[in-house]
């Protein structure tokens, strides 16, 4: 049997890759990626020359098969996604359960993570915090959806958690986010994180009008993290 390797890739800098995650790159078979073109400039930049097959939504159904064939036949295989760690709104959950139910080894390598990134320069709790991925796309179906993290933590009795909320949003689509937020919690405080670690890095901190207001003149641009906590 070989063994399946999760890999987690930088967010942007390229020197946010760990000596581990370069050792397992050089040392394997073959290299699962989202896209050939953005691993393959990460590798070219690490100086490794590997085979790399791709497996993302639209293939992940029927590419698994083939990928536990290689590893139950002693290749030894990386999984990364385009950046950060794998399988964190990325696809790769199929593969590792149907491994896992193969008796494949599975190791895990620590490494970048825009989460845990951008919590930590928020100024808000991190002592528990919720991931929800993206948010759905219609403005509608937002609300619905932040509606129901509002009954869930904040007016169910039952719960006391209280966490700090985590979730990616694509640029196009910020300011629908914004006006659901607004419309389900009020005018509440949002800090919202842009292009970690890359040049243009921002944290913005504001109340949901004056996120809104902002992003209605300049337009959002780049891998957005947007966090609050009531």
């Amino acid at each position: 049997m070989g063994i399946l390797y999760i890999v987690p890739t930088p967010i942007g800098n390229l020197q946010d890759i760990t000596l581990r995650a370069i050792e397992v790159l050089n040392s394997v078979d073959l290299i699962i990626c989202e896209d050939t073109r953005v691993t393959g400039g990460l590798l070219h930049h690490l100086g490794i020359k590997k085979d790399m097959a791709v497996l993302n939504d639209n293939n992940e159904e029927n590419k698994i098969y083939e990928v536990i064939d290689k590893l139950t036949n002693g290749l030894n295989i990386a999984l990364v996604s385009d950046s950060g760690t794998p399988l964190i709104s990325d696809p790769g959950f199929k593969l590792i359960r149907t491994a896992l139910q193969k008796n494949i080894q599975i190791i895990p390598l620590p490494g970048a993570n825009a989460i845990t990134t951008a919590l930590c320069a928020s100024g808000l709790p991190t002592d528990k915090f919720l991931f929800l991925g993206f948010p759905p796309d219609s403005l509608e179906r937002k609300k619905k959806f932040f509606l129901g993290v509002k009954n869930t933590f904040y007016e169910n009795p039952e719960s006391n958690l209280n966490p700090t909320i985590i979730f990616y949003e694509s640029p196009h689509k910020l300011l629908r986010c914004l006006e659901a937020l607004a419309s389900v919690f009020g005018d509440i405080e949002i800090v919202i994180a842009r292009e970690m670690t890359k040049m243009y890095e921002e944290f913005l901190t504001g109340t949901a009008s004056y996120m809104i207001q902002h992003f209605t003149k300049t337009q959002p641009k780049g891998e957005l993290v947007v966090m609050f906590h009531l």
